[in-house]
């Protein structure tokens, strides 16, 4: 799954960049609280692909998809420490990742547990006396 695999990469990115932020007082919270966001994308995305119904899944995605614009938030204001340059990849990666979400969630709501309609035969009964 593209969303997965660049949640990865983006944790994985994220690592250093967290490492960075960690230098700072100012930043340290604001670390951390970018590293959660990150990782919990992947996270929720895994959790969500081993779910059965669309529906479970659908509601990590949804998961998935507020920590990743949680995580577009976070590096708007670590700018300051990581640079134009490096948070203008992160959120163009974090765009993508929100936009296969957009799809994958109501894909995967319209997948849904329904009772196949058959018909019931019923051969009547000879009248009792």
């Amino acid at each position: 799954m593209k969303a997965y695999q660049l949640a990865l990469f983006l944790a994985d990115l994220g690592w250093g960049d967290a490492t960075r932020l960690r230098e700072g007082r100012r930043t340290i919270a604001l670390c951390d609280q970018l590293f959660r966001a990150i990782g919990s994308i992947s996270a929720n995305l895994a959790e969500g692909y081993s779910r059965g119904t669309g529906r479970d899944r659908a509601r990590f995605y949804e998961y998935a998809l507020g920590s990743a614009r949680e995580s577009r938030d976070w590096y708007f204001k670590a700018r300051h420490v990581l640079g134009n340059e490096v948070v203008q990849h992160r959120l163009q990666i974090l765009g993508e990742i929100i936009r296969l979400l957009l799809v994958m969630i109501p894909q995967q709501r319209q997948h849904r547990i329904e009772d196949e309609i058959l018909p019931y035969h019923v051969i009547p009964d000879e009248p009792t006396q």
